[in-house]
């Protein structure tokens, strides 16, 4: 038996950094997960796709592990100063989907960012925990996210 908790979280922020330079960071998922924190380990699957493997939360009698594969494409528009990268779930790998894109448009000193994340994570608990563990594995997550961003925005000279 699971649970299946819902993920959908969305962040505005503008750095201290050119458009071209947030999406170099952003596009290269290696280098863009390296800010992310409790990462145990990223594999290239090939052809844009990458697993993620987060660090085990929880206690010793009770912990989750979250796994997932992304397919992740990017383009950026230099005439235009915008750029975006987004990834779709990979079916049958682990045990979440996860969804979600970066939006880029720069301005003349700065880079106004926009982040949507949507997943699903599959909880190996009986139903009847659900009301206890779904709360505690979307704070998790979104702290995990809240920290990421902050990474980022040291990375890009601050926020605007």
């Amino acid at each position: 038996m699971a649970i299946t908790v819902k993920i959908d979280l969305g962040y505005e922020f503008e750095v201290n950094a050119q458009a071209a330079d947030v999406f170099k960071v952003l596009s290269d998922v290696p280098t863009s997960v390296g800010y992310f924190p409790k990462v145990e380990q990223l594999t290239d699957m090939g052809d844009g796709v990458y697993q993620w493997e987060m660090e085990k939360v929880g206690t010793a009698q009770i912990n989750i592990q979250t796994v997932y594969a992304s397919k992740y494409t990017s383009k950026f528009d230099a005439a235009k100063n915008k750029g975006s990268v987004k990834w779709t779930p990979v079916k049958g790998v682990g045990n979440a989907l996860v969804g979600g894109h970066w939006t880029l448009v720069g301005k003349s000193k700065s880079t106004a960012i926009e982040l949507a994340i949507q997943g699903e994570i599959e909880v190996p608990l009986p139903g009847l925990m659900k009301m206890v563990v779904g709360p505690v594995v979307e704070a998790e997550f979104e702290k995990l996210v809240d920290k990421y961003i902050a990474n980022l925005i040291k990375q890009f000279g601050g926020e605007v």
